[in-house]
């Protein structure tokens, strides 16, 4: 399966974000892969950092002065943070780019890494690192949906509930977007699923 991220990937050109004069940064999108088995690896951040403190997030941090790219900066991050070498991951390409609450745009780099290393969380930044199947994704096990209007538009944007974590937000918005992408997932992000209401209504 680590094919089809392989071929599909470095041709996807999303919708442009119009994002002049904000802060960037670059998040990895680790793929790994055990016995044909694609599985996506995820972190808890600290519940001491000022910002997501918490949550479920990708590797990745804002784009410092030195960082000759965004795919640099994610690599720099993923090292930082879990403990990823640089020399272990194979950049495919982009996802599109998306602009956080924090008013920040963040562009998401899908890499393919081992399947096994050494990991080395961070605890002053990382609680923890754990590992999603694509096929429970795939499987579009939405513990719900949230609706973001951005731009004039309506997005509806699954949130998961894996082994206890809740994968929501921006994160699950990127990891939708290589669902789409690589893996043919079909799910809709601007229409509502069959279930969705709206908390405003009721």
């Amino acid at each position: 399966m680590l094919d089809k991220v392989r071929s599909r990937v470095p041709g996807y050109r999303p919708r442009a974000v119009e994002a002049a004069g904000l802060p960037e940064a670059g998040v990895l999108v680790p793929v790994t892969c055990i016995d044909d088995k694609p599985e996506i690896i995820l972190t808890l951040r600290s519940n001491s950092l000022s910002t997501h403190s918490g949550e479920v997030a990708l590797p990745g941090g804002r784009r410092d002065p030195g960082d000759v790219d965004l795919a640099y900066t994610a690599l720099r991050e993923a090292h930082e943070e879990i403990g990823l070498l640089p020399d272990l991951v194979e950049v495919v390409g982009p996802l599109g780019s998306l602009v956080s609450r924090f008013g920040i745009k963040v562009t998401p780099y899908v890499g393919i890494v081992p399947d096994v290393f050494d990991l080395r969380p961070n605890e002053s930044e990382i609680q923890e690192v754990f590992r999603v199947p694509v096929s429970y994704f795939l499987g579009d096990n939405r513990e719900m949906t949230h609706r973001i209007d951005y731009e004039g538009r309506s997005w509806y944007v699954p949130s998961y509930r894996y082994e206890g974590f809740r994968i929501w937000g921006l994160t699950a918005l990127i990891l939708v977007d290589l669902m789409n992408v690589a893996f043919d997932a079909n799910i809709p992000l601007r229409t509502p699923p069959n279930e969705w209401s709206d908390p405003t209504k009721e």
